[in-house]
Parts: structure tokens; C-alpha cells; sequence
């Protein structure tokens, strides 16, 4: 256990000194290292292009038996899966009898296992993950970190947001709200210290990808945000959390792991300098690219207009066309109150999560842009009453898709879908929202509501839906997507772990001699599910695994 010095540290130097940096398009493309880097909007590793599928496995480092780690990633490599993202961080507020911690925070101080159970079973994974050709993002911190209610029985790091993380620092801190994490300095003291702990373990491992600064940060969390955090806040400190990286760590790509929330009118701290690249028509037989030019409001409004444009003459030649506004003297007509839901001026693109994406990603040490897709989670844009619920769900993450893509393209970097997910019926008594410690869905709290039966799209709307992601992201020139989240069954279980015995295989039969020991029955679990995981869905794995040759072959 390593117990970290305090440091002095002057945010508001930082934050002059963040604002004051002119971003740089300089990009070191190293063609010949082993080291994934980019060159202009592509990624590069050993003398070749990558684009990869990758999965989320955020549960590895708390699996039981190095076996279990070894077979999960040689299972995801057999699909030809490139890349997994986990997390590199398990903050606790008291030391756990069993299973896996990182850092102890605690009271203002902090402390960090560098124990078998701690930090050394994430270097068994990276070094497994090296064994099987697989790259690693390493994600430092989260967003999510509820508090469970008290009558929770589910188990320490089942779910994605019982990892303690941001909210930990701050309620251990004494502090208030959720963004005085990126600007207290004893907080963001803490924090880097934490940071130089793991990136310097990995200075010369060629696999892992990336240091991911932190899972969805914005603003808000379990915890309130102060009126002053901005997207300027949440710029500034992954400016600094990724120059303090750099220092330490020359060879490896530094992410932000954001929603991709846009902010076309909050000022910026790293505006685009140089002026966007003429459009080019693509040769014959390639794909359309997205275009090299900021989104605007004006584009959004006009593409959604359109895509719903198209699925009114669809429902009209099907005669199944539903009018959306009032009837006069036989004929229907518009309401400004229709027109004015058709508008997705909300979170989406006016920085109320206190995240502007094309600004983090232009920072100079960020190597590409990133974003999620989660629509259990976040709408992403107004329904159209022409189509089934299921299908506006996949055009609208289409065109979410397409408009990231565009987005990291007028920065000049490369663009990865770093999580997608959407439940299914069968995962809905499992899902629980990532602000969440409660799956609404599941049976006892379901007897408690009356209308949320058949929660979820059925397997084969998932398949529908993820196919046209996949195939979206690929055309519109993303070099990675990463599925959320992998499961795997048959894993060695042990009481108060993350893998718990929920069942027993094998027998313990009577000794049939005094002094003979009895058989141990054998006990093994399926991995964590926080409605999202895929264990045994071959259909989904079929599909990932088309898309990683697809994408390879791009």
C-alpha cells in the first residue's frame, strides 16, 4: 500500500495556463512503433493502419482466477475484436473483507494497493491482454458513482457505477458538489497523483491504446453542480489531466471518454484555427466520408426534417402516413406545438451538460475524439409517429453516429464510439440506469408500477439496430466502435466477490472410506450485467464479428 504525498497545486495557473495554449496540429505518426498513435484522422501501429471493434469488459480486474481473465479475452479475440475498455480504477471508502480495490479514499487522504488484489491484478490484464493480440483502453475515473440504498444486495463492482469515482473524492473531500472535483486543488492534487500511479506502470506496453481521463464527465452526477461549472470547466481540466499524463507517458494516445455532447455556441477554449478542408467526391466504390466541417444547429434541425420527411412519404405510399397536427375543414395541419417538439436545440447541443466535445477533443494532447451512444439513457433526438418506437431509436443514433463522426472530422483527428448499447426485454429486469443503484424493471419493482411491462426491444430489433450502427460508423468513417458490454459465463466464483456462487456444478459425494476427503462441489457465475451484457447472444457476437472484418477491410 502506497501512501501519497500531499502537493500544492494552483488550478487557477493551470486554468490560465490551459486557456492561454495555442492547439497544435502537429501529429507524431511514429509509422515503425509498436505504440498505437494517429496519422491525421487515422490510427497507426507498426507501419499499418487500425480500425478496430472492441467491446466494454469493466468488470476484468475483479474476476477471481487469472484463468477466467485469460479465457474471457481469448474469447473476444476469437471474433477478431481488436480492442477492450475497462476500468483502471476502484475507489472505496473503507477496505473490503473481499475482492478487488485500487485506492483507498478516505477522510480527505488517500492511498493506493499495490497488492495482488490491487493494482497488480491490472497488470495481469494487460499482460493477458498482450498474450491474446488485444488492446486495452484504460479508463481513470467515472462519473456514475450513486450511493446504494440500503436494502441492496447486489455485490461490490457488479454494476458499472459501484466503482466509486468522482463522487467518492468529493464526499470524502467534504465538498459539495460534483464539478468541485475538477476544481478543488486538493481533489485534482489527489487525482494526478492517482494518474502518475497507473500511467507510469505502463510507460512501455505497446497494449494499451489509451488512458481514458474519465467515464462521461460533465457537470452533474449523484450530486448536484455548482452554478459556475461550464464546458470551459470540464475543457480545462482534461487539458490538464492530459498535460500532466503526457509528462509522465511520451508513447501512448490520451482520450476523454465524453457523450459527445455539442456545443456549436459556447465559447471555446481550443477554437478551430485552420480553416476546414474542401469536401472531396469520394472515388468510385468508396464509401462517403463525413464532411470536414463543424455541426451547426441549422444542419441538425435540417437533417431531422428531412429523415422524417422521407418516413411520411414511406408511411403515405403504405397508407399507414399518421397526421401529426389538427384536422380543419377536413384537412390536417401543423401545430406550433408539433413543430416546436421536432426541435433537438436541448442537451444534446447547448452545453447544459457542461460538455462541449469538439472543443476536448482539439486539445492538443487528446489523441482522437470519442463519444457514447446510450438511448436506455439519453434521447437522442424527437420521435417520429411514422415509425415504430424501435426504429426511431435507430435512425436516431444513425444520425448521431454520422453527426460524431462529422464532428471529429473538422477537428482533424480520428473518431471512436467508445460504448453503444440498448436493452433488450430479456435484460430488462437487469438494467439499471448509470445514476442508478435500482433496476426499475426488475420483478419486486415491478409489482410497485403499472405500466412498464415489456420494457426493452426484442433480440432481433437489437440486431436490426446495432447491424445499422455498426454499418453506419464504418461508412461514415469512424476507426473504432466499441460495443457496451461483453458478458461471459462460467466463471470462477467466490463468496463476497464480484463473482459470487449463484451456481453449483458437480457433486460432493460421502467419502467412501473414513479419513477420504469429500469432492468440493465446483461453483461458477456469469459476469457482471447492468442490462446491457451479452452473454450467450451469438447473434450479437456473429455481428460483431462481421463488423470487425468489415471494418478492417475499410
Amino acid at each position: 500500500m502506497n501512501f501519497l504525498p500531499w502537493g500544492t497545486l494552483f488550478f487557477s495557473i493551470l486554468w490560465a495556463s490551459v486557456v492561454a495554449a495555442i492547439p497544435s496540429r502537429t501529429i507524431d505518426t511514429r509509422a515503425s512503433s509498436p505504440y498505437v498513435s494517429t496519422s491525421g484522422s487515422g490510427f497507426v501501429v507498426n507501419g499499418s493502419s487500425l480500425k478496430y471493434i472492441g467491446t466494454n469488459v469493466y468488470w476484468l480486474p475483479t474476476l477471481n482466477t487469472n484463468e477466467d481473465i485469460r479465457n474471457t479475452l481469448a474469447n473476444i479475440s476469437a471474433l477478431g475484436i481488436k480492442v477492450v475498455r475497462l476500468w483502471a480504477f476502484n475507489d472505496v471508502a473503507t477496505i473490503p473483507a473481499d475482492g478487488t480495490w485500487l485506492q483507498l479514499i478516505q477522510n480527505g487522504t488517500v492511498s493506493v494497493n499495490d497488492g495482488p488484489n490491487g493494482l497488480q491484478k491490472l497488470d495481469t490484464v494487460i499482460q493477458l491482454a498482450e498474450e491474446q493480440g488485444l488492446y486495452v483502453i484504460l479508463s481513470l475515473t467515472n462519473n456514475w458513482d450513486p450511493v446504494p440504498l440500503s436494502n441492496d444486495t447486489r455485490l461490490r463492482n457488479y454494476l458499472s457505477n459501484n466503482y466509486g469515482g468522482m463522487d467518492t473524492y468529493v464526499r470524502q473531500f467534504g465538498l459539495q458538489t460534483h464539478d468541485q472535483f475538477y476544481t478543488n486543488p486538493s481533489v485534482l492534487t489527489s487525482f494526478l497523483n492517482y494518474t502518475t500511479q497507473v500511467v507510469s506502470r505502463y510507460v512501455n506496453s505497446p497494449s494499451v491504446f489509451s488512458y481514458e481521463l474519465a467515464n462521461d464527465a460533465r457537470c452533474n452526477s449523484t450530486l448536484p453542480a455548482s452554478a459556475t461549472c461550464t464546458t470551459e470547466t470540464i475543457t480545462a481540466w482534461h487539458a490538464t489531466v492530459a498535460a500532466h499524463i503526457r509528462s509522465i507517458d511520451p508513447n501512448h494516445l490520451i482520450s476523454s471518454g465524453v457523450g459527445g455532447y455539442l456545443c456549436p455556441d459556447c465559447p471555446k477554449l481550443y477554437p478551430l484555427t485552420a480553416p476546414a478542408p474542401p469536401v472531396t467526391s469520394p472515388a468510385p466504390g468508396k464509401k462517403k466520408r463525413s464532411q470536414a466541417k463543424p455541426v451547426t444547429k441549422k444542419q441538425i434541425l435540417r437533417e431531422e426534417s428531412e429523415r422524417r420527411r422521407r418516413n411520411r412519404e414511406v408511411a403515405k405510399r403504405a397508407g399507414t402516413l399518421v397526421e401529426d397536427g389538427v384536422r380543419v375543414r377536413g384537412r390536417w395541419v401543423s401545430t406550433s406545438t408539433k413543430r416546436q417538439q421536432s426541435s433537438t436545440s436541448g442537451s444534446l447541443y447547448d452545453g447544459s451538460y457542461g460538455v462541449d466535445s469538439q472543443d476536448i477533443s482539439n486539445i492538443p494532447d487528446i489523441g482522437f475524439s470519442s463519444f457514447q451512444l446510450f438511448p436506455d439513457q439519453q434521447s437522442y433526438g424527437p420521435d417520429d409517429p411514422n415509425i415504430p418506437s424501435w426504429q426511431n431509436i435507430e435512425q436516431n443514433g444513425a444520425q448521431w453516429i454520422t453527426t460524431q463522426a462529422q464532428s471529429a472530422a473538422a477537428v482533424g483527428k480520428p473518431a471512436v464510439l467508445t460504448a453503444f448499447g440498448l436493452v433488450t426485454q430479456a435484460n430488462a429486469p437487469d438494467f439499471v440506469p448509470f445514476n442508478s443503484t435500482v433496476a426499475p424493471f426488475a420483478s419486486e419493482n415491478l409489482a410497485k408500477r403499472q405500466s412498464t411491462l415489456g420494457y426493452g426491444v426484442t433480440d432481433q430489433q437489437q440486431a436490426t439496430t446495432y447491424t445499422t450502427w455498426l454499418d453506419t460508423g464504418i461508412a461514415s468513417g469512424l476507426n473504432g466502435i466499441v460495443q457496451y458490454q461483453w458478458g461471459q459465463s462460467g466463471l470462477t466464483a467466490e463468496p463476497g466477490t464480484t463473482i459470487d456462487p449463484p451456481t453449483t456444478t458437480g457433486e460432493s459425494p460421502t467419502p467412501s472410506s473414513p479419513g477420504e476427503t469429500p469432492t468440493p462441489q465446483q461453483t461458477t457465475g456469469s459476469s457482471p450485467n447492468d442490462g446491457y451484457a451479452i452473454t450467450g447472444s451469438n447473434t450479437v457476437q456473429q455481428i460483431l464479428g462481421n463488423s470487425a472484418q468489415s471494418i478492417a477491410a475499410d
